[in-house]
């Protein structure tokens, strides 16, 4: 709970005018160069020279000792606003487990060395900080260069040492896809694997999905025709993070050879595709980001979905030359391209898609392979674009949806230390 009862706000008030001095709550060696200064009632941190921003001041609130911080949830156990709003740094002592500021309340704060490390602009060059760019683009061309970094054995994956989860996760994070080899060929299993990486996101489609081709949901999914390159849920203010399939059987119609059913898989890395309509047609990139689209699901007679806003085929971080975040593209789902905005925007915006779409099908985006039974293809539904080819005969595939941020959790947690994850988190350093 993060709310408290009045009585423990008093409580809490009444404490915070007494001294605290506390255990910390983690205790880590100091291994780097730092000058840790009381100026002008703020606590200042000068690092190295080598750090281009080498200083940082930090006050009361950032205190981590066991009286500010539970030990048991790491939640804030304090209230910010009960602190007086003048209150000042009095002196400042540098032991073995971290920096110890005593306030003009007399009040102790604890800053550990982990935590002071993490402030240091050189630190977010290790660890999970240094992690992979999620947009290391692949093309079709490069698609054999990677298969043993994007396939993990079902063993693996499922085994406590955390190995296979983390090679797994690592190949999603990077590349934007996984393999899991060697699964048995069942729903239990495959469900029991994609819950190890996080909780099973539900939507109008259910839960776990288990289908064969009979339009039991009005989505062309459910369908045996073929489907273009697209992201799924494009419709959600925030898509589904990542998609899972499994094709569990692919049996021919009587008197029909079993090796010419069709249904080939397709994907195609979408980051790859941007950055390559950014590099030849900058001004296509442009309209694609900032010409906001509506979406939206309206097949079955009991929903009607749509995202909170609209929102642009191209989303980056941080401006038109930042990362690329996400991707929406799926044409069967689009609403009406605004005609509000002029016919110029709109005339540009047709133009723009046109380009993109045609780098998305040409033979250097497309990745064309069969999938089958025993084998899961876990993707990122932000990044990676997937379709099929036509088919014959019944199909049953099973799969799943899972948020992004449970994904993002057990990639972290899988691949770094957690106390490094938890100071990442808590700073958010990109």
């Amino acid at each position: 709970m993060l709310g408290r009862t009045a009585s423990s706000r008093l409580a809490l008030r009444s404490i915070w005018c007494q001294p605290r001095i506390c255990r910390p709550n983690v205790l880590h060696a100091r291994t780097f160069q730092l000058d840790v200064r009381v100026e002008k009632n703020k606590v200042r941190f000068l690092f190295p020279p080598k750090d281009s921003q080498p200083e940082h001041s930090i006050d009361v609130d950032n205190c981590r000792c066991q009286l500010c911080v539970n030990k048991d949830t790491l939640q804030k156990d304090f209230d910010t606003f009960d602190v007086p709003s003048n209150i000042k740094a009095e002196h400042s002592q540098t032991q073995q487990d971290g920096v110890h500021v005593t306030w003009s309340d007399q009040h102790v704060s604890f800053h550990p060395w982990n935590w002071v490390k993490s402030m240091a602009p050189s630190y977010r060059q290790e660890g999970v900080n240094a992690a992979p760019s999620k947009a290391a683009g692949w093309s079709a061309s490069s698609w054999g260069e990677w298969a043993e970094a994007r396939e993990t054995d079902y063993k693996d994956v499922m085994d406590k040492n955390g190995t296979g989860m983390a090679k797994l996760t690592a190949a999603i994070h990077h590349f934007g896809l996984g393999f899991v080899k060697n699964t048995p060929i069942s729903p239990e299993a495959t469900e029991e694997l994609l819950e190890r990486i996080g909780p099973i996101r539900n939507t109008h489609y259910g839960g776990f999905y288990d289908f064969v081709p009979d339009l039991a949901k009005a989505d062309t999914a459910y369908t045996n025709i073929a489907l273009g390159a697209h992201t799924d849920t494009t419709y959600f203010t925030e898509p589904t993070g990542l998609q899972a399939f499994h094709m569990l059987s692919h049996i021919p119609p009587p008197g029909e050879p079993s090796d010419a059913l069709g249904g080939e898989s397709l994907l195609c890395d979408g980051f790859y595709a941007a950055e390559k309509l950014r590099e030849k047609h900058p001004e296509y990139f442009k309209t694609l980001c900032e010409v906001k689209i509506p979406w939206h699901a309206s097949g079955n007679v009991d929903v009607a979905i749509a995202p909170d806003a609209t929102y642009p085929v191209i989303e980056t971080e941080s401006g038109l030359d930042g990362p690329i975040r996400r991707i929406r593209w799926n044409n069967s789902d689009r609403g009406v391209v605004p005609l509000e905005a002029g016919f110029d925007v709109v005339d540009r915006w047709y133009a723009a898609a046109r380009e993109l779409d045609s780098i998305i099908k040409s033979k250097e985006s497309e990745c064309w392979f069969q999938l089958q039974p025993g084998t899961i293809l876990v993707f990122d539904n932000w990044r990676i674009l997937h379709g099929r080819a036509e088919f014959k005969g019944l199909r049953r595939m099973c799969g799943a949806y899972i948020n992004r941020d449970d994904f993002v959790s057990r990639w972290k947690l899988s691949n770094y230390d957690r106390t490094d994850v938890i100071l990442h988190n808590m700073w958010q350093h990109s």
